[in-house]
């Protein structure tokens, strides 16, 4: 009997990012390992999976402009000065910032700092203790990388890898660490809103998210850090009225049916 050989199930489109909405890029083991690093509170199911979601989304914002470049050279393999266009093109994805010192990619840009003498600051050296840190976490989001890079339809070389690992670390680090503390000062106050002004065009104010509760709104465990945490360090985390928004509405939707989701 001659055997048959094993059918290939074909996919649409919209069938594969269905699914890949239900497998998180960032999964809630790592974000809670990266919460661990920076506040000893503990960290919900839903609000590991809303942290996650909105690392997803800002990374996928940020492959996305550097795919748009790319795609002008007519090239499918990301280079870092795809990344570095991104971020000029799309001054909402600027994030993860403590990162730019420690990549080649971006120390142009930087420029070498001083001193409030004018004397040039230099460089961390790699003495001390050592500790936890998002520079040094980094590679722990490579697998989520990689998954939000096939999802786009593209590769990238080693050095944008790594520099979008790092951004990843970095955005959840301080995600994490505001989430803290909006649990441990009641909440977030808003002083106002960022708006993006374009030459020659009227500024439309962003509007306030009522989706996240305000500091006289908080309610839950002192000690524990839950979804609108999360979602109130994002507002914090992300200035940009668009980006916001969608990392938000994601996020949410992600966490509606949390307890039905499978532990990973």
């Amino acid at each position: 009997m001659t055997a048959q050989p094993a059918r290939t199930e074909r996919r649409s489109p919209e069938t594969a990012a269905a699914l890949a909405a239900d497998v998180p890029s960032f999964k809630p083991s790592l974000v809670k390992a990266v919460f661990r690093d920076v506040t000893p509170l503990h960290v919900s199911r839903s609000a590991a999976w809303a942290a996650g979601s909105v690392t997803r989304t800002v990374l996928a914002e940020i492959i996305d402009g550097a795919r748009r470049a790319a795609a002008e050279e007519a090239r499918r393999k990301l280079v870092p000065a795809d990344l570095v266009a991104a971020i000029d093109r799309n001054v909402e994805v600027e994030v993860g910032t403590a990162w730019y010192e420690r990549s080649p990619t971006f120390k142009e840009l930087t420029g070498v700092a001083y001193d409030a003498e004018g004397g040039v600051v230099p460089a961390r050296g790699r003495g001390g203790a050592r500790r936890p840190s998002a520079v040094a976490g980094a590679h722990r989001f490579e697998a989520g990388v990689r998954r939000l890079l096939r999802g786009q339809g593209v590769a990238a070389v080693p050095a944008l890898v790594r520099d979008l690992n790092g951004i990843a670390s970095v955005f959840l680090t301080d995600l994490a660490r505001d989430a803290a503390r909006v649990v441990r000062e009641g909440g977030v106050t808003r002083f106002g809103s960022v708006a993006l002004v374009i030459p020659g065009e009227p500024a439309t104010p962003a509007p306030l998210d009522a989706s996240v509760p305000s500091r006289s709104s908080r309610t839950g465990d002192s000690r524990t850090v839950g979804r609108d945490d999360v979602l109130a360090a994002a507002t914090i985390q992300l200035f940009g009225a668009k980006l916001r928004q969608r990392a938000l509405a994601e996020a949410l939707g992600a966490t509606r049916n949390v307890t039905a989701l499978p532990a990973r």
